[in-house]
């Protein structure tokens, strides 16, 4: 795979190692005639709490997490967010709470619109969800990935707060991945055999990895890349003995919803305005790359003292995720609004939390959030600090939407259906005003961690990605990540992430085909 110049050589390369790059590394070496290098800055992954379920709060801050911090927040009492993502093969996969869910139709019907595409639309995708999960169902050929349904190991709590939203008029669903949203479930989980699983686990097995045209190096971070014309030429690396030049026909950029964006801007492809501040030169201007930035909050939280030891979760704290209507618990449709059973005190680091076995928390929060923010470099360097700016709850829509999440948990947590649990309520006590409820929100608010949006796809003149997720200034670039995303998925991204890759991987042996 190396050239007569020094270079490493592929067919593609596909920078960053995590969901997608993970996914794509299998996926595309399935074609022997295809040689396939995946680079990744971090290492593989050896911690051994990484595959506890329990253990995940406490991954965020250790040396793979890559721990970005955001501007300070207006909308959330001035707070600096800690953002973590995986520096590791694997990703975020293997920091994240491990459910897994596809979303409401209606939310890929925004993308379909907004690129003129229908492999974007609910029915589009339908085929690579199915491809990349095992959904333990009887009969039906398993994807890679396990969509374990955790009713089983639930706590009673869980269960409790089932029956207090379905007392509610709330339906009873048997999973968030068949097209509805609205109603209680527990959450599906990627858990085998009471182990996470992550996606180097369920795609990068031993065997793929054996394969003589699929290369991964790990240790590799990638600084440039250098065009010549519209046409990638190589990139430039930092590797574990120094600088390495890699070089390939195909470029797939799979760095995720900061970097992505980061690394463009760094080689001169971004906003004009940005570079020029940040010493970078400006070779293409695009303006919308590092904006349209989401993520999704959730209000930690809304605490109750128990009666009761609470047992711990025998899966990972956050077990159940209700979605609803803002102001009804009979309306159907796209989700608005969710509660989340928390079968431990969760509450952000404005608050006190109880000691294990003493407390609870309701989380809520808003599944589509209006808020946009901006992701900006501040020098040509990959050790040169982001701006990031989610611009959270900057809008009046966010903050009355986070108003009815923040009722919603206290009608559920008031019910009968949790007074055998329920001791009194501890957070947020009495709020006599909008102010009030505004100040609480402001300093219960939490990442949800699902930073999207900043390369996003569309068919308009400013969307920086087509619908082949093919970088619009360039012919040898794709961009496959969460970065793409229009607008965010009613519940956690990872399931549209999954979704976007395999597509793409369709789209590519489709290509070859062809050719």
């Amino acid at each position: 795979m190396s050239g007569a110049d020094g270079k490493m050589k592929a067919d593609v390369l596909i920078i960053g190692g995590g969901s997608a790059g993970g996914l794509l590394a299998a996926r595309l070496s399935e074609d022997p005639g295809r040689e396939v290098l995946m680079i990744e800055a971090g290492d593989e992954a050896t911690d051994p709490d990484i595959w506890d379920p329990a253990a995940w709060p406490t991954l965020q801050g250790r040396s793979y997490d890559w721990n970005y911090r955001t501007e300070p927040q207006a909308g959330t009492a001035g707070r600096v967010h800690h953002w973590a993502r995986g520096r590791l093969v694997g990703g975020s996969s293997c920091l994240h709470a491990m459910g897994y869910m596809r979303g409401h139709p209606e939310d890929f019907a925004s993308w379909a619109e907004a690129t003129g595409d229908a492999r974007w639309s609910w029915d589009g995708l339908l085929p690579a969800f199915e491809a990349n999960e095992d959904r333990e169902v009887a009969g039906r050929d398993g994807g890679p990935l396990p969509i374990h349904r955790t009713d089983a190991e639930a706590s009673r709590l869980t269960h409790a707060f089932i029956a207090a939203g379905a007392a509610l008029g709330l339906p009873r669903l048997q999973g968030h991945n068949e097209g509805v949203m609205i109603g209680v479930t527990p959450n599906s989980m990627n858990i085998r055999d009471g182990k996470r699983v992550m996606v180097a686990d369920a795609w990068l097995t031993p065997e793929v990895r054996a394969r003589e045209n699929l290369t991964i190096v790990t240790g590799a971070l990638a600084r440039r890349l250098v065009l010549v014309g519209n046409h990638v030429h190589h990139v430039e690396v930092r590797g574990r003995d120094g600088p390495v030049l890699f070089s390939a026909d195909t470029v797939v950029l799979c760095a995720g919803s900061l970097e992505s964006p980061a690394l463009l801007m760094r080689s001169g492809i971004g906003p004009r305005d940005v570079l020029d501040a940040a010493g970078v030169e400006c070779l293409i201007d695009m303006p919308e790359i590092g904006r349209n930035l989401q993520d999704h909050l959730l209000g930690a939280g809304n605490l109750y003292a128990t009666r009761k030891h609470l047992p711990p979760s025998r899966l990972q704290h956050s077990e159940s995720m209700t979605y609803m209507r803002a102001g009804s618990f009979t309306e159907g449709g796209q989700p608005q609004i969710v509660v989340g059973c928390g079968v431990a005190p969760i509450v952000s680091e404005r608050f006190e939390a109880p000691a294990p076995g003493t407390a609870y928390s309701l989380l809520f929060g808003v599944t589509h959030p209006s808020s946009r923010g901006t992701l900006k470099i501040t020098g040509p360097e990959p050790g040169d600090r982001l701006i990031i700016d989610p611009a959270y709850l900057s809008t009046e829509r966010d903050r009355d939407l986070f108003r009815a999440a923040l009722e919603a948990a206290r009608t559920i947590g008031q019910s009968d259906e949790l007074a055998e649990w329920r001791d009194h309520e501890i957070l947020p006590g009495p709020l006599e005003s909008r102010e009030e409820i505004d100040a609480f929100i402001a300093n219960a608010a939490i990442t949800h961690h699902h930073p999207s949006g900043t390369c996003r796809m569309g068919k308009d003149d400013a969307a920086p990605v087509d619908a082949d997720l093919k970088l619009k200034a360039l012919d040898n670039l794709f961009v496959v990540d969460a970065s793409v995303m229009p607008s965010l998925t009613a519940g956690p991204i990872h399931a549209a992430v999954l979704a976007i890759a395999e597509t793409f991987a369709r789209t590519m042996f489709n290509s070859r085909k062809e050719a």
